[in-house]
């Protein structure tokens, strides 16, 4: 079967602006274009918009996933497996958040008591579901299953008070770091209080620290540009600052 912009945007719960963005972006051609000049989709363009939305679902950036479904590796029976797990484990993700509003109400009436550490478990659970998302078949490519599952055990078991100190640290690293961006020297005292913060913040997730794991995820910093776009939407070129402070502060240059 055979759809106009305005039909398969209907059917998909999507804009018709959207479509042709897509088009113009080159992650969604149109099979043909009619006599009339509209754009006609076939089942291969259904699927291929599927695919897109589903990973849209789970936050992948637009230039991601063009990179993927226009691979010519990429495999369209894998992609959905790999979809259903992730949706599993949103699914599980947010059924730990229903457990916990459930309780917290039962809670506020007197019907319950519950532990402190328990009100939080479900955005724990969150931060490691949102890492695994964005970020864990790289890490975990890079450092091992083992590795990634204990620090995401470690995440989980953090309490109230251990989830304050790395909530609140994560925004002094990017603060200090931006100060010390702004001095220009990677090898300066703020700069190398950044990349101290910067360590004692991994070590709220890492199971161990060495000074040649901090160097290479610096690197991975420049070298990944999801890393990069987020250290440098607060100033462009502060993945590479952060990267050459880390490589001064543990001596180690890769």
């Amino acid at each position: 079967m055979e759809y106009t912009v305005q039909k398969l945007a209907h059917m998909a719960g999507v804009s018709a602006r959207t479509l042709r963005y897509y088009d113009e972006i080159g992650i969604l051609k149109p099979a043909r274009m009619n006599s009339s000049g509209y754009r006609i989709y076939g089942q291969a363009e259904v699927n291929r918009l599927q695919q897109i939305l589903f990973y849209r679902e789970l936050g992948v950036s637009l230039e991601s996933i063009k990179d993927i479904v226009t691979a010519p590796s990429f495999n369209e029976t894998q992609a959905l497996r790999e979809h259903h797990v992730k949706l599993l484990e949103k699914r599980e993700q947010l059924d730990v958040l229903i457990s916990n509003v459930e309780k917290t109400i039962a809670l506020t009436e007197g019907r319950i008591k519950m532990m402190d550490n328990e009100k939080f478990k479900g955005f724990k659970q969150k931060l490691v579901d949102d890492n695994e998302a964005n970020y864990g078949k790289e890490i975990r490519e890079k450092y091992g299953n083992e590795i990634v599952n204990k620090s995401n055990q470690k995440v989980k078991g953090m309490s109230q008070v251990q989830y304050d100190e790395v909530t609140k640290l994560t925004t002094e690293v990017i603060e200090t770091l931006h100060a010390a961006f702004e001095t220009g020297d990677p090898a300066g005292q703020l700069a190398q209080k950044a990349a101290d913060l910067h360590r004692q913040w991994l070590c709220y997730y890492w199971d161990s620290y060495t000074n040649e794991a901090h160097a290479g995820v610096a690197q991975m910093y420049v070298d990944d540009p999801r890393f990069t776009a987020y250290y440098d939407k607060q100033q462009p070129g502060m993945a590479e600052f952060l990267r050459d402070a880390v490589h001064f502060y543990t001596g180690i240059k890769k």
